[in-house]
């Protein structure tokens, strides 16, 4: 895995986040920055992720997991420690088909945390997050022992 800003907290935070699901290590996401209160992965592209041959344009579900991905670590970057989560909703709308060739850059940011929910949005691009390829809505929940402190509620990460 290529990371950029090696010893920066998001990279650490990243570092701990990748272990804890398989299925991002096996697609390749890439831990890629923070600019303010969003974080941002990348997934490069690879043939073995198209959905349809003949245009050679990412499989929908990949953004998707990206996504997933990006917002579940937003979450994790605004809690004191890691904690047991589940998505437990997710919305996508997909605007327009990645570009064949390219990699895609998915970018999230939690913006609500309470006691047992988590409150995210974001988007997947090439170049600017101004054209998005699909925009991100998501409400995480706590599970066991792992819920968050409701003092953070609100708080900064």
């Amino acid at each position: 895995m290529t990371e950029k800003n090696t010893g920066s907290p998001f990279i650490q935070r990243w570092r701990e986040f990748i272990p804890s699901s398989p299925y991002n290590r096996a697609m390749g996401f890439v831990g890629t920055g923070v600019e303010g209160d969003w974080c941002i992965l990348s997934v490069p592209y690879r043939e073995e992720l198209v959905g349809d041959p003949s245009t050679g344009v990412l499989h929908g579900g990949v953004i998707t997991a990206l996504l997933d991905a990006a917002c579940g670590l937003a979450v994790f970057l605004r809690l004191p420690e890691m904690k047991p989560m589940a998505t437990l909703d997710l919305r996508l709308d997909y605007l327009k088909p990645a570009t064949p060739g390219r990699d895609v850059l998915g970018r999230a940011q939690c913006y609500k945390l309470t006691h047992d929910l988590a409150f995210v949005r974001g988007c997947a691009y090439h170049d600017t997050p101004d054209e998005p390829i699909a925009m991100a809505v998501g409400v995480y929940m706590f599970i066991g022992k792992g819920a968050a402190n409701p003092a953070q509620e609100g708080g900064k990460r």
